[in-house]
């Protein structure tokens, strides 16, 4: 694993466990299970996986939006459940989310402009309206908006690429170090999610910021991402260099998610069926693996004993898998 001074973030052995259905009587989910990684310096790093994975949790841990219940999240030397006043406000200016909705990010009975005039002059990086414009416009140019354009305007007037848009705007305003995007191109048109990917891909190069990139879909995780981390019902199951991770998998819950990307062939037409995950907590809560009871290559061993991190050798250099397989073979 690289060092703190490779890294801008560290997650370390991160958990977090819901109460489900009462105090007294309720079972309990972790959402997050003991996850572990770093996102380095002027990176991006993707987390994938299904629906109820965990990801959006950890961002939101990540965020200080949640509070998990062990582990720990290290932004630079600062750990961000003991952080309080000027440490909180330095953390919240640099690192900034992107939502998956980018309606639900701004209110609807607020004008666009005060929410970015706002963050520039409540986040101190602009001392007058007048400086707190120029910030702002010169935000929105770089996500291809002009001042005029959002000046005076409400959310339901925009589209929702333009106000993704403007939500990443919003985000500049601060000079972040650290984004947190959080399926940012999944609620908007298929015809303008490319440009909205590329803006952060140009805001990587641009400005050294590093990304965590979270998303189901593995195709723009490969066009956006440095590393990869693969998440299957709570646990990180594979994490590595992007290219090694996506052509030449080795966790069989990777292998299952690539299979089932479609292929453009009307020749070629799929005729599987496809069995939901689902969200039980009893398979959450297996005392072995997370993917136990799906994968081909299951065994007793699998059921009942959580499987160690192996280091996996790449083309790339080196990734890490949490399979048995892997173990035995000694791959």
């Amino acid at each position: 694993m690289s060092t703190l001074n490779s890294s801008i973030l560290q997650i370390k052995d991160v958990t977090k466990v819901f109460k489900l259905g009462g105090l007294l009587f309720g079972s309990e989910l972790s959402a997050v299970d003991h996850v572990s990684l770093e996102v380095g310096r002027e990176k991006v790093l993707s987390l994938v996986g299904e629906s109820g994975s965990g990801k959006t949790t950890l961002s939101r841990i990540i965020l200080g939006l949640i509070e998990p219940t062990n582990g720990q999240i290290l932004y630079e030397d600062l750990d961000i459940r003991n952080a309080k006043g000027r440490q909180l406000r330095r953390f919240r200016k640099e690192v900034q989310p992107i939502f998956q909705n980018p309606f639900e990010t701004f209110n609807p009975f607020k004008r666009v402009d005060r929410y970015l005039l706002g963050s520039a002059l409540g986040y101190k990086v602009a001392n007058s309206k007048s400086e707190a414009r120029r910030i702002v416009s010169e935000a929105l140019d770089i996500v291809g908006l002009s001042y005029t354009m959002v000046e005076g305007q409400f959310p339901h007037e925009f589209s929702g690429g333009e106000l993704q848009r403007v939500s990443i705007a919003r985000a500049l305003v601060t000079n972040p170090r650290l984004l947190i995007a959080d399926e940012p191109v999944s609620m908007i048109d298929a015809s303008t999610r490319m440009g909205i990917l590329n803006i952060l891909m140009d805001l990587r190069k641009r400005f050294s910021m590093s990304i965590v990139y979270i998303t189901h879909d593995l195709d723009t995780a490969y066009y956006v991402s440095d590393q990869i981390a693969v998440m299957c019902r709570g646990c990180v199951v594979e994490c590595g260099d992007v290219e090694d991770v996506l052509t030449d998998p080795v966790h069989p819950y990777t292998q299952m998610l690539l299979k089932c990307l479609p292929e453009p062939d009307p020749t070629r037409r799929w005729e599987g069926h496809i069995e939901l995950a689902g969200l039980e907590v009893k398979e959450y809560e297996t005392a072995g693996c997370k993917f136990s009871k799906r994968c081909p290559n299951s065994e007793d061993k699998c059921l009942k004993e959580r499987p160690p991190d192996v280091e996996v050798e790449s083309r790339s250099g080196y990734r890490f898998v949490k399979c048995w397989k892997c173990v035995r073979e000694g791959v």
